[in-house]
């Protein structure tokens, strides 16, 4: 008989797959949040339990998210919990230590272990799981802080515990010199003994009574410093900018390069654009449209003459691959030159009107 947390674990994670078409209100992930609010808190953290750490973190997120449930979706939800679980049978769940058990009792548990070996290599690691689980549970920057001064072959073993594109990501992590021998060991293993097993246990051990390496957010930095420049008065700008230029001349210039970048064009009326699109070279102007956005393209397209627009159109159409440098260099140049026209007031940027009506 299956366990009822097992099975309640199994019908949570297939609440979070569904695609829903009859009430395209909630998804997967927060028919199975909402079913999961319904539970005790007990029974929700046991479940929870059993969960990988993407699912809780998704399952978690739409919990978040949740904000008004009515009485019709608790019975929808309801209604699709019975759903699935009367499509469930016990067949299939816990099959590895149903078949382990019986193969056991048939041929001994030597002969057993050695032919599940044969037959499902990675599913017969029914003794490492406890491994596995508390490696799910570490980030890429713990596990590759974890292993930077083991043996390439403690390295591999513990990569290949890990899901592809964790181990990609730690790989990535490790010294270049040893990367190459490190995959070599992993697609040269051969079964990993006990005494190998004992030494990883020892090292997550270690690394589990360790300060967990928090991962910062960014926050600030010169691009929101000048979104919110280019939310406050004229007066004020020029005098921020100013006493800026004063302590920190490099920061103070970073900062007006953000204010104003080549994507803010597209704020631009088409009188202006025009007549900052007016005074750049030809050849500058079509590396710059090259790397634009479709839309602003467009626009920029939409403020030159038809015969204009169509000439640079074609020479695009026919020019190679060009380096971003080159591109991001030209679209400076377009900045550059609104910037100049805004400063002897021929055009206004956005976000700085407030002296005009």
């Amino acid at each position: 008989m299956v366990e009822p947390a097992i099975e309640n674990t199994a019908l949570v994670n297939d609440l979070s797959a569904i695609e829903t078409t009859d009430n395209p209100i909630w998804s997967g992930h927060e028919i199975a949040a909402i079913l999961l609010m319904t539970f005790g808190e007990d029974e929700a953290a046991d479940i929870l339990s059993r969960l990988k750490p993407v699912e809780v973190q998704s399952l978690g997120s739409a919990m978040l998210a949740i904000t008004k449930v009515g009485e019709e979706d608790v019975n929808f939800v309801f209604d699709r919990f019975v759903e699935q679980a009367r499509s469930r049978t016990a067949i299939g769940y816990r099959a590895h230590q149903q078949i382990t058990s019986i193969m056991g009792k048939a041929f001994g548990p030597g002969r057993a272990a050695n032919m599940l070996t044969r037959i499902a290599p990675h599913q017969s690691r029914s003794d490492l799981n406890h491994l596995y689980r508390q490696l799910d549970w570490m980030s890429a920057e713990e596990i590759a802080s974890m292993i930077a001064d083991e043996h390439p072959q403690m390295m591999a073993v513990i990569l290949s515990f890990l899901e592809p594109e964790i181990a990609g990501d730690v790989l990535q992590q490790l010294g270049e010199d040893i990367q190459d021998d490190v995959v070599f060991r992993v697609a040269d293993m051969g079964p990993i003994g006990a005494n190998a097993i004992a030494d990883i246990e020892a090292l997550i051990t270690r690394q589990s009574e360790q300060p967990a390496i928090t991962i910062s957010q960014q926050s600030g930095g010169t691009s929101e410093a000048a979104a919110i420049m280019n939310n406050v008065a004229k007066q004020t700008e020029q005098r921020i900018i100013k006493a800026l230029l004063k302590r920190d001349k490099v920061l103070a210039r970073k900062i007006e390069d953000d204010m104003f970048v080549f994507g803010d064009l597209m704020d631009l009326d088409d009188k202006s654009l025009g007549a900052v699109l007016r005074l750049i070279e030809n050849a500058v102007l079509i590396l710059a449209i090259k790397g634009a956005d479709p839309d602003l393209a467009g626009k920029m397209f939409g403020c030159m003459s038809k015969r204009a627009a169509q000439s640079i159109e074609d020479e695009i159409a026919d020019m190679g691959p060009v380096s971003k440098d080159e591109v991001s260099a030209a679209q400076k140049q377009v900045v550059a030159q609104a910037k100049a026209l805004a400063e002897d007031g021929t055009i206004i940027l956005g976000g700085q009107n407030d002296e005009f009506v």
